[in-house]
């Protein structure tokens, strides 16, 4: 693969890799399952610089997950026996990458937004009219916005060798109803920070990235819950086969490090974790004199604990805004 043709191709494989920010299923981890960070939002290349300027990268992102009737979660206020959610996201993520070095490295910034759909099916325990408590089946669905996610990158190049510094935020504007199993918004602000590597040798087309990150989040007013520090780590390895064709392995770690608190964390300190690992494939296609890029990737998750497990499937496409230039 010709080092002049990947600076330009690999700045739709980063944005693309990177623009689904979050996920915020009923599936996923800490309160209800619910998390900040969606893990495998990072993937190959993801540490090399691009081009500078506008770009829009597209993400689909689909989610199955499940726990059995024999563990429990708090969900929107609501203590259940057992959860199974599904959620489709298609995330847009306009990103600028700036010409001028900061510090020494390429800065990037972009903030993210989803429409969604997710559908929810648990076992909630409620008070019946004599004060007995009782399980029923119910299920919530609901359609809408997500939160709204900025994030910002420094990368710095030298030979094969690429590193990356990000900070992220989720900001609480997305669709949420106190008491309902699904929901598309965490309620809460959130903040996360990290670094990574990638190791990229164009002439002989192997590629192999990892980024991990910490997250701090604030408390949910509505149910007086706040979600423990988490931890987590994506990482990539591919080969590419032609200057167009990319095939690999993904994965990805998710631990968290302390417990939650407040008044509505009545399961206790709930660290949660989980593992994932799948296949992916990614290609670059010509748009005018420019290049467009399409990723698939999918994981098998393992290994959950205090939270639902199942799979996963990311659909990204980056298309140049600058089409001929």
């Amino acid at each position: 693969m010709k080092r002049t043709a990947h600076r330009k191709t690999v700045s739709m494989a980063l944005l693309a890799s990177a623009a689904a920010l979050a996920l915020t299923s009923a599936a996923r981890a800490d309160e209800g399952g619910v998390s900040f960070w969606a893990p495998g939002q990072f993937g190959s290349l993801a540490a090399v610089p691009g081009e500078p300027g506008f770009s829009l990268p597209v993400v689909w992102l689909h989610v199955s997950e499940d726990a059995g009737a024999q563990k429990n979660f708090i969900v929107g206020g609501n203590l259940t026996a057992g959860i199974d959610a599904k959620a489709d996201l298609l995330f847009f993520f306009p990103t600028y990458t700036f010409r001028e070095p900061v510090w020494g490295a390429q800065a990037a910034f972009g903030l993210g937004w989803a429409l969604g759909h997710q559908r929810a099916t648990a076992d909630v325990t409620v008070t019946g009219s004599l004060g007995n408590t009782i399980e029923r089946s119910r299920t919530d669905e609901i359609t809408g916005g997500s939160d709204l996610y900025g994030l910002g990158t420094l990368k710095w190049h030298d030979g094969v060798n690429n590193f990356i510094a990000y900070t992220m935020f989720g900001a609480p504007t997305g669709a949420y109803q106190l008491g309902r199993l699904a929901n598309l918004s965490t309620n809460h602000w959130s903040l996360d920070g990290g670094g990574g590597y990638t190791y990229f040798e164009p002439s002989k087309g192997h590629e192999f990235s990892i980024v991990g990150g910490i997250t701090y989040n604030w408390e949910n007013p509505d149910t007086d819950y706040q979600n423990g520090v988490d931890s987590h780590i994506d990482w990539a390895a591919s080969q590419f086969l032609n200057e167009q064709l990319h095939v690999g392995v993904v994965g990805y770690a998710y631990q968290q490090l302390s417990g939650d608190s407040g008044a509505g964390a009545t399961l206790g300190a709930f660290k949660s974790r989980v593992f994932g690992i799948g296949p992916q494939a990614g290609y670059f296609f010509p748009v005018g004199k420019e290049k467009g890029y399409v990723n698939l990737k999918g994981y098998w998750e393992f290994a959950a604990e205090n939270r639902a497990e199942g799979w996963n499937v990311w659909l990204s496409l980056a298309l140049p805004l600058a089409v001929g230039k």
